[in-house]
Parts: structure tokens; sequence; C-alpha cells
């Protein structure tokens, strides 16, 4: 009930917003709106169809795995070598745990991308697994089905950021699915923010995130802490100097199982390196 009471109030928030927009454009009322990430040109509202599974990759998305038919999945070891995750009745898992620092990461690199992923959660390890998008920031999967009240470690959260609006999960065993707006944060010459990063994220056809603002990363298992080598240390100096960066799959220990995963790059300027 309280989860649907704070959504409903965001529902509420921005119908006032826009009808005191049509009116007036105080500096109170723009520091209010730039809560919500920034649309490019021509770009919709965020409101993703999570109705029918499996989805259909639109035209211009990057796939990064489908069920496997298309070729081997577009992602890389820690070292920059063919993982080792298992390829097997159309998905992609995670099957060879060390000591949660298997990740994989994908060959593209972007900076502001809207991310599909679909996965489904193990009881091993209570499902725990993660989208890491440039390494720094983990949208949560977890086995967070009938949990309440929800924190900001369960699936639907931006890790140790922000809680999601509501428990979206399905049980273990389910294919869900996440459609996520990720806007970077913008940084200097220096490494300092100069404008925060923002997050919508839907989960199984329910907004978890809406708008959510971040900083500097706060999990203190992000990828460039943890099992770092030197290709890795390459991928974190060209995210430093370009803004481009990779996704991420997380190991922590469960054999969560991934397909049709892709990235669509937002900004004009956000092209692909490997």
């Amino acid at each position: 009930m309280k989860a649907a009471r704070q959504t409903e109030g965001i529902r509420w928030r921005r119908m006032i917003l826009a009808a005191v927009g049509m009116l007036t454009a105080t500096g109170g009322l723009m520091a209010v709106a730039a809560e919500a990430a920034p649309l490019e040109a021509g770009e919709a509202e965020f409101r993703p169809d999570q109705t029918d599974l499996p989805a259909e990759p639109p035209a211009d998305a990057i796939l990064l795995f489908g069920d496997g038919s298309e070729g081997p999945p577009k992602f890389v070891a820690m070292d920059g070598g063919p993982i080792d995750w298992e390829v097997a009745d159309g998905s992609l898992r995670m099957a060879r745990p060390r000591r949660n620092a298997n990740h994989i990461l994908s060959e593209a690199r972007f900076q502001d991308a809207d991310i599909h992923a679909e996965f489904m959660v193990d009881p091993q390890a209570k499902g725990n697994s993660g989208l890491y998008i440039h390494g720094l920031y983990e949208m949560q999967i977890y086995d967070s089905f009938g949990v309440e009240p929800v924190s900001d470690q369960d699936e639907g959260s931006l890790y140790r950021f922000a809680k999601p609006l509501v428990n979206a999960s399905r049980p273990a065993g389910e294919w869900q699915v996440y459609d996520i707006r990720y806007t970077a944060p913008r940084r200097d010459r220096s490494g300092r923010v100069t404008r925060p990063g923002s997050i919508t994220a839907w989960l199984n056809g329910q907004l978890v995130q809406d708008g959510i603002e971040f900083r500097e990363p706060r999990s203190p298992y992000v990828p460039y802490r943890h099992g770092v080598t030197d290709y890795l240390r390459k991928v974190k100096q060209q995210l430093d100097e370009t803004g481009k960066g990779p996704l991420f799959l997380q190991d922590h220990g469960s054999p969560t199982r991934f397909r049709n995963v892709w990235i669509v790059p937002r900004r004009s300027d956000a092209g692909v390196a490997k």
C-alpha cells in the first residue's frame, strides 16, 4: 500500500509540474523538474512495453546476446579474453563463480543508453546478480519475490542508492525483464561530477526507479575494485577519458540466466568501441 501511494504521488506531482510549467518558469520549478532524466531531441517518454516475452530487439539495438542462435555472445571476460559462461537452452548462464568476480562485460561501449535484459534468478545464493552499468552503478537482480518491505539491496533497486518504488519481482525460475534508461554523470577533466546521472527503470511492467539521480558509485563491489586486470584498467581509463563504458553482467555466486540483452545508444555521438 505504501509503495502504491508513493507511485501515485509521483504521478500527481508530474501532472502538477506540467500544469504549472505552462504558466511559469521560475527557478524553483526548474530545480524540481531537473529531477527527471533529460530527453534527447525527439525522444518520447520512456514507457517500454514489457507484456510479451521474449521481446524482439528494435532495429537500432546493439544485440549483446539473444538466444545464442545469432552467434557468440558479444561479451568478454574480465581479462578481455573469451567468457566461460554457459550458453544453453537459449540463455547465457553464469556457471563458474570465482569469488563473486567472474563478471562479463560488453564489447560495446556507450555513454547514455536504453538497456534491455531478460533474466531468470535461481534460488542458489538468493538469485544474486545484477546489471552493472559502466561497471559503476548496479540495477539489482535478486530473489526478492514477496519481500516486504523492500530495501536498496532488493531486486528493482539502484543498489545502495534507492529501493524500488514497488516490489515487481517474480518467483525464481520465471523469466523477468528490465528496461532501463541510463543517463551517465558528466564529469570535468579532473573527474569531478558536474551533472549527476539518472536512471529510470521498469521491471516486469512496473516502474521501479523514476529518474533517480546519482553521483559517485556507492557499492564496495564494483568490478574495478575486485579481480582487477590490466584489461579492466584500460576499460576504466577509457571511461574516464570519454564517458563511454560497457555493461557488466554480474557474478555473485548464483547461476542467473540471461537472454535478449541489448543496448540502444541515446546520444548521436555515442558510438561503439571495443
